[in-house]
């Protein structure tokens, strides 16, 4: 084996066994193991013969074999004319199973190492790609310009020129580009065949080159979809193996358990083994309908060319500007996805709003683990914001949750897009639930923009906010103490509260804050 793939193969990459390229070296092998022992035969009649001749032997010929050594029989030299014609035939089949396929086509990849467990990996990258492909479709794109870009969670934290927020958008979906590149190189590299490694070269080129090829746009999209189908199958084969390896574990207790029991008490047992066997052939069907099966080579060549139609659609939907990279990195620092603090002001707003829909029994678990999330500066903030609290304007619970509303209204979506984009980053399974087939439909529900998410809030403008919030939940709680109290005594209005001194207000700001160092400093 080492003769046919030491030339072509790298140490880490050993040819497949199912390679039809080893498949026919095989073949002819046992055509020559044939001749040999044909050959045998005749050699050893050939040599008795010759003995039997030698006494009638002139000389010449004992000179002859003195200076050139001993002439081969005619059935050794067939057999030997047999091995260089096979080994010449596969060489020359080798190089022109290389460069016969000198473009990056679809369909035409040869067939070559099976994916097997690799087949998760790379459905997971299948899924990426379709996201990406979905978020740059046209409805994706009106919908960025016409909705996203003009809320006001993105006007109001992020900024308001429309100019600097498409640079980052295509800034975001040049990096989603290249980390799915990434992984078909690194797929790339575990193929066969040697011209789907370094791939990397290529797109490197590929980049520079915003040259439109139109058959490549007709057929992409297609070739996306089948590949969700396949990645579809690959995701009911996730599920059904691992239902698999529970039921192999489950089986094996049982059999333990069995042990030195009666032998009619196995009758649940031969039930289980049989279920098991049904489960092992379902897995292997859907293993041959699945990613599983496939050619490494074939799913490459295909990725190679959906790269290719990404790039072409990221250039005509954006500007080529190289302000965009420039634009985002400028002001990076003051964003809250650049200092890690995104997901975690994303789940104070959300807890904030739990906290307003509980104000009337607001369990004081919440309301702590709110004190304690929130960041220094907003807790250095909030003792000048809770000393002037008597100063303000007296509201009826109403009209306070109507100011907390008008916020909340904006701000409790975006922090939502947060929570969903960074907790399904790297979920394993991920992929098995992205918009294929009945899932479709919600698809856009799904895939969010990252500019629509607090990932480029800027952090003053975010905590401006988050105090803000902080401070009227704070006056809603004591206006709801306060009615509860009062409503306790006669004539007491239920929706608005009972004005007291402020002292009594300092008091019940207090009972509302678990921290110590904010109670002193009322």
């Amino acid at each position: 084996m080492g003769l046919f793939c030491s030339k072509n193969s790298s140490a880490d990459d050993p040819p497949s066994r199912n390679s039809p390229i080893l498949d026919e070296p095989c073949a002819e092998m046992k055509s020559i193991e044939k001749t040999r022992a044909e050959g045998r035969t005749t050699e050893k009649h050939s040599s008795e013969v010759a003995r039997g001749n030698e006494s009638k032997s002139n000389g010449t010929g004992s000179t002859a074999s003195g200076k050139k050594g001993m002439p081969l029989p005619k059935v050794l030299d067939v057999r030997l004319e047999k091995a260089v014609d096979v080994l010449d035939n596969l060489g020359s089949g080798w190089t022109s199973s290389l460069n016969s396929r000198n473009s990056f086509q679809m369909g035409l990849a040869a067939k070559g190492k099976t994916i097997s467990i690799l087949a998760f990996e790379v459905a997971n990258t299948i899924a990426k790609g379709s996201n990406l492909m979905q978020s740059l479709s046209r409805e994706n794109i009106e919908y960025l310009k016409d909705v996203v870009l003009e809320s006001e969670g993105v006007q109001c934290l992020i900024s308001r020129d429309i100019k600097e927020l498409l640079g980052i958008v295509a800034a975001d979906k040049r990096e989603e580009l290249k980390a799915f590149a990434e992984e078909v190189v690194r797929f790339g590299n575990q193929c066969i065949d040697p011209q789907w490694h370094n791939l990397d070269r290529y797109f490197s080129k590929l980049y520079s080159d915003s040259i439109s090829q139109k058959k490549l746009k007709e057929e992409a999209p297609g070739a996306m979809q089948h590949l969700m189908t396949l990645v579809q199958t690959t995701a009911d084969l996730y599920n059904e193996m691992y239902d698999l390896g529970k039921f192999e574990h489950y089986y094996q207790q049982r059999l333990k358990e069995q042990i030195g029991l009666p032998v009619h008490r196995g009758d649940e047992l031969q039930v289980i083994k049989q279920e098991l066997k049904t489960q092992k052939k379902h897995v292997k069907s859907l293993k041959k309908k699945s990613l599983w099966s496939k050619s490494l080579e074939e799913i490459v060549a295909t990725l190679v060319d959906i790269v290719h139609f990404l790039h072409l659609e990221i250039c005509e939907t954006f500007e080529p500007t190289d302000q965009d990279i420039n634009a985002r990195n400028s002001w990076s620092h003051q964003r809250l996805g650049s200092v890690g603090l995104a997901l975690h002001y994303a789940n104070i707003i959300s807890l904030i709003d739990i906290l307003v829909l509980q104000s009337s029994s607001m369990p004081k678990s919440t309301r702590d683990a709110l004190y304690h999330g929130l960041p220094p500066s907003i807790k250095s903030a909030l003792r000048a914001k809770l000393q002037s609290i008597e100063a303000k304007e007296e509201l009826t619970i109403t009209q306070t949750k109507a100011e907390i509303e008008k916020t909340l209204m904006w701000l409790v979506q975006i922090a939502n897009n947060t929570i969903r984009l960074y907790q399904s980053f790297g979920r394993i399974g991920e992929w098995a639930n992205t918009g294929t087939g009945t899932n479709r439909a919600t698809a856009r529900q799904s895939n969010v923009f990252k500019i629509e998410t607090l990932h480029y809030a800027d952090r003053a403008k975010t905590e401006t906010y988050i105090l803000d919030l902080v401070v009227w939940l704070h006056q809603l709680i004591i206006q709801r103490r306060v009615v509860y109290r009062s409503s306790k005594a006669p004539n007491a209005s239920p929706t608005s509260p009972a004005k007291g001194s402020s002292s009594f207000q300092i008091k019940e700001v207090q009972e509302t804050l678990p921290d110590d160092n904010l109670k002193r400093s009322l």
